[in-house]
C-alpha cells in the first residue's frame, strides 16, 4: 500500500510570515485524507505544495514513493487538483470543459470524449452538459469541477476547500460523489468544515498556524482529548457537582458537560430522573479540534 509522507516541509513566504512549520505525518495513501484548520492555517499552502504548485523553503514529501519535488513530472501524471479558487469558464459547457481539460491532458479525441461523457453522467451532469456555465447554479458549477478530475483518471485528487460557498443541500450532493471517488482514489481535501471531515474523512490532520499537532482517525482523535463524552443541556442549569468533568456555557444559552464515560453515565441517570431534558454522544470533531487547537474554526485569510 502506497503512503504519503511529509518531512519538517516548512514554508517561509518573501514577507518572512511562516506558513508552514517542520510539518511531519505519514498516512496511507488510500480513502479521504481531511485537512482541517482556520483560514489562514497553511492549509492551502500544503496542498499547493503536495500537488507541485509550490516549492517549499525546507523539507521534503513523498506519494507513493515519488518525491513530489525531484520527480514533479513524474507525479502530475498520477494527480489531479481543483484549486480553492479555480472557476468554471463562463462561456463554455460543462462537457466542453471536461473534454477540453482531457485533451489538455493528453488523451486522444474520442477517448477525451468517451471519458467526459462517463464522468458527466456519473455526477448527474448529464442534464446540464450543453449549458452554459454561466447559467449553472454555484453547486452545479462546482460538480463540473469535480467532474473533470474524476473524468481524468487520476489515482490521486486533491481539493481545496471543495464545497466553500455552497448551500448545505449542495454541500451533501457533493459528500455523496466524493465518499464514492474515495472508494477508488486517494482524495486529499482540505476544509475549515468540521463537519465535512468528520462525514468524509478516513483520516484528519489538524492544522494550526503552521504547526500540525494532531493526526488520525476519528476514535484516535477523541483518545487525545482528556473526556471523551459530551452532555449538552437545552438551556443554562446547575450542574451537580462532579470530580471529573468541564462545564461550559455556550453563547446562544445551552450548557456543554465534558467528562469520562463513568460519571457521564451517572449525570445521565441523574438528569432522566429529574426530567431534565439533555442529550449525550461522543465528542464531536468540534470539540476535539477546540481543545487541540483552542480555538473555533473561523474565517481568516488563508495562506
Amino acid at each position: 500500500m502506497g503512503r504519503l509522507e511529509c518531512i519538517n516541509l516548512t514554508k517561509v513566504y518573501e514577507d518572512h510570515r511562516t506558513a508552514l512549520d517542520n510539518v511531519s505525518f505519514s498516512v496511507e495513501s488510500k480513502g479521504i485524507f481531511g485537512l482541517i484548520g482556520r483560514n489562514g492555517a497553511g492549509k492551502t499552502t500544503l496542498i499547493r505544495i503536495l500537488a507541485t504548485e509550490l516549492e517549499p523553503t525546507s523539507g521534503s514529501a513523498y506519494i507513493d514513493g515519488i518525491d513530489v519535488f525531484s520527480q514533479a513530472g513524474k507525479l502530475r501524471e498520477r494527480i489531479a487538483i481543483v484549486p480553492q479558487e479555480a472557476r468554471a469558464v463562463r462561456w463554455m459547457t460543462p462537457k466542453q470543459t471536461v473534454f477540453s481539460y482531457l485533451l489538455w491532458r493528453g488523451y486522444p479525441y474520442k477517448e477525451a470524449d468517451r471519458l467526459a461523457d462517463e464522468s458527466l453522467s456519473k455526477l448527474g451532469l448529464v442534464p446540464y452538459r450543453d449549458v452554459l456555465n454561466s447559467k449553472l447554479s454555484g453547486g452545479t458549477k462546482r460538480k463540473v469541477l469535480i467532474a473533470t478530475v474524476t473524468a481524468s483518471e487520476a489515482p490521486i485528487i486533491f481539493l481545496d476547500e471543495p464545497t466553500m460557498g455552497l448551500d448545505p443541500i449542495s454541500r451533501r450532493e457533493l459528500w455523496d460523489i466524493l465518499r464514492e471517488l474515495g472508494k477508488s482514489r486517494f482524495i486529499f481535501l482540505t476544509t475549515h468544515y468540521l463537519d465535512e471531515a468528520e462525514q468524509l474523512a478516513d483520516k484528519i490532520g489538524i492544522l494550526k498556524e503552521g504547526k500540525l499537532i494532531s493526526v488520525g482517525n476519528l476514535s484516535e482523535l477523541r483518545s487525545s482529548v482528556r473526556y471523551q463524552y459530551s452532555i449538552k443541556l437545552s438551556s443554562k442549569k446547575e450542574v451537580p457537582k462532579t470530580g471529573d468533568a468541564e462545564v461550559t456555557v455556550s453563547s446562544s444559552g445551552y450548557t456543554q458537560i465534558m467528562t469520562n464515560e463513568k460519571e457521564a453515565f451517572r449525570l445521565a441517570r441523574l438528569f432522566s430522573e429529574q426530567g431534565i431534558k439533555f442529550s449525550i454522544t461522543p465528542v464531536t470533531l468540534d470539540d476535539i479540534f477546540f481543545r487541540l487547537a483552542g480555538q473555533k474554526a473561523g474565517d481568516e485569510t488563508e495562506a
